[in-house]
């Protein structure tokens, strides 16, 4: 049985992750491409579903997000985590999430869930693995008014 002492650490380092992951949502929307790339561990490994590709490193993630979204109007918003800490400098979580992405002919309203792994490194936790399955996709095509 954990101590009270062990317990209230394992709580921490949970909200801990649970921080990283805000932090996540906001460095995308505010496009602030030098944070975001900080919440990646240096070998993180990502992928958004449906596409197949899988990319390495945080610097060819943060280009992804990046030529995806820079020019949009984003807004994530990531629900109900569930963080298990799988060692001292180790944890898994899966996140519900919600996204709306604007461009100018279009507004994409997104839902799914992340699922992750987390690592320390230099003594701060990071994203190791990302994978984002979307659930539904309703996009407005806002020339014509339009929803797919």
């Amino acid at each position: 049985m954990r101590s009270e002492a062990s317990a209230a650490g394992a709580l921490l380092e949970i909200e801990a992750v649970k921080a990283l992951k805000a932090r996540y949502f906001r460095c995308m929307d505010q496009k602030r491409w030098g944070e975001l790339a900080e919440v990646f561990a240096r070998d993180a490994v990502a992928q958004w579903d449906p596409h197949p590709e899988v990319l390495y490193g945080r610097e060819a993630i943060v280009a992804h997000i990046r030529a995806g979204i820079e020019p949009l109007v984003t807004v994530h918003h990531g629900h109900m985590p569930e963080i298990t800490l799988t060692g001292p400098e180790a944890a898994h979580g899966i996140w519900a999430m919600f996204d709306l992405v604007e461009g100018e002919s279009f507004r994409l309203e997104g839902y799914g869930h992340y699922e992750e792994d987390y690592v320390k490194e230099e003594g701060r936790w990071c994203i190791m693995r990302l994978r984002l399955t979307r659930l539904r996709v309703d996009i407005q095509n806002k020339t014509r008014g339009e929803r797919t």
